[in-house]
């Protein structure tokens, strides 16, 4: 028997059902939940099973025994309206109606109605995808990044050899004994405070701009082996220790050993020496594809990142709350396994109220991940963009070649594999199907910084009355 179902859409791509129960249903689950207390009932008196009716209600309560009822029948009710009117629901099964009202008016043999909602796939709106100008930044093989890998290789393989001749240079290799106390903060003796954490004996320095605070790498620079030197440095403004950064800072200096590095002959041997190639020629021509393959594929990515987000811009689009949740615990779990890896007891780390917190934080970027997502898979539909069942085929052989001994949902990672195939054949068709223009990389960074320095110099009273304006 088909039950009468009335649909309504509600916001967030939820389907309101008023479901109508007939009262020969009604007068069934109740006579049979009477059935199933008297088979179970123990009562004083009364062999099991034969407990009379007006008893059993007595002793186990009337509203108690029409909950029991009311529970199975609107559940059952609820799933068999869903499969009847072939309701795509992807969860979040809510009761919309009162329970208690529901138990209070319940008349076994009358006829019962439902209020419930449930999450459905969401429209997706997206127009204007098609026939747009677009800027995004062009990465350029640099071919002086091969020489640069390489000398780095060499400096990594070099022999230190002792200096005594000649002061330190740029270059060498320092090992110094040093203190450092902040000049302009005071002990408990007024003496300058030392820093916490800064000093050390037998430390051993790369003498490169970059490798210590500004100022400590030039003052060692002229210093000879055994000589001792106050030097002055600063904390940078930036410096990852807050309580540190723009402080000035003295370092008294001690330089022990100076040395220099012995750099290996480029020639074959050293290719061999430091790679799988046979001579120096094959271990460049290697590096020139690695690079020139990165470089493609960061203004591939750049051109993703412009395209994807007019997507998400002009998708319009009201995902339920099932699907947000689902994406947000995908990211608060990819954050929990980054801590694993790093050596964390997530079990002790990752508190209730941390996990909160982390998935309040995760929610904006779920809600733009779902979104790029769903607009992918519209305009795919549209464009009858698909993946083949090869290139899937061939997606998850290679990924069983790099991640073998991974235990997988093979399900799972087809479906993945597959989306992340489309999604690829859906940015290669808007580039297609957009004029793509491609700029020297920064120029567009370069815009944004002095479009926030337009904002920057707007006056502060400016900016608050355009805040007061937008909360009124």
């Amino acid at each position: 028997m088909l039950m009468k179902v009335t649909q309504e859409k509600l916001p967030a791509s939820q389907l309101g059902l008023e479901i109508e129960i007939e009262s020969d249903v009604s007068k069934k689950a109740y006579e049979k939940t009477l059935r199933e207390y008297t088979q179970k009932a123990n009562i004083p008196g009364f062999r099991k099973g034969k407990v009379p009716r007006q008893v059993l209600i007595q002793r186990f309560g009337a509203s108690r025994i029409k909950a029991t009822v009311l529970e199975k029948l609107i559940n059952d009710s609820l799933e068999a309206a869903i499969k009847q009117e072939k309701i795509e629901a992807l969860g979040n099964l809510q009761l919309r109606s009162s329970f208690e009202e529901l138990v209070s008016q319940f008349k076994p043999g009358e006829t019962l109605k439902v209020s419930a909602s449930v999450d459905v796939p969401p429209e997706v709106q997206l127009e204007g995808y098609r026939g747009q100008s677009f800027q995004a930044e062009e990465v350029k093989f640099d071919e002086g990044k091969v020489d640069s890998i390489i000398e780095d290789q060499r400096n990594r393989v070099a022999t230190l050899i002792p200096i005594e001749e000649r002061p330190a240079q740029l270059g060498d290799t320092a090992i110094v004994d040093f203190s450092g106390v902040l000049t302009e903060e005071k002990d408990e003796n007024g003496e300058a405070k030392p820093i916490p954490g800064g000093s050390a004996d037998g430390f051993q320095l790369e003498l490169e701009e970059g490798q210590f605070i500004p100022g400590f790498i030039t003052g060692i620079v002229g210093m000879s082996p055994g000589e001792e030197k106050e030097v002055p440095a600063t904390f940078p403004e930036n410096y990852p220790q807050a309580d540190m950064a723009g402080k000035a800072a003295l370092f008294s200096v001690k330089l022990n050993e100076l040395k220099e590095k012995d750099l290996p002959d480029l020639d074959d041997d050293f290719a061999q020496d430091v790679s799988e190639f046979e001579t120096l020629a094959e271990l460049k021509d290697s590096l020139t594809t690695r690079l020139k393959n990165e470089a493609e594929q960061k203004t591939k990515e750049n051109q993703a990142s412009v395209l994807f987000g007019k997507l998400i811009e002009i998708v319009e689009v009201d995902p339920p709350e099932s699907m947000i949740s689902q994406q947000v615990d995908l990211l608060v779990n990819q954050t929990a396994m980054q801590l694993q890896q790093q050596g964390l007891d997530i079990k002790k780390v990752l508190t209730k109220e941390l996990l909160d917190n982390m998935r309040q934080n995760a929610r904006p970027e779920a809600l733009t991940q779902l979104k790029q997502r769903l607009a992918v898979e519209e305009l795919a539909q549209r464009e009858s963009i698909e993946a083949s069942e090869e290139a899937v085929d061939a997606k998850v052989d290679e990924f069983l070649a790099n991640y073998g001994d991974r235990d997988v949902d093979m399900g799972r990672l087809r479906n993945i594999l597959a989306e992340e195939l489309v999604e690829e054949k859906v940015l290669d068709w808007l580039i297609e199907n957009n004029t793509v223009e491609l700029v020297p990389e920064g120029t567009l960074a370069t815009e944004e910084e002095n479009g926030d320095a337009s904002e920057d110099a707007t006056s502060t009273d400016d900016k608050d009355s355009v805040d007061e304006a937008e909360s009124v």
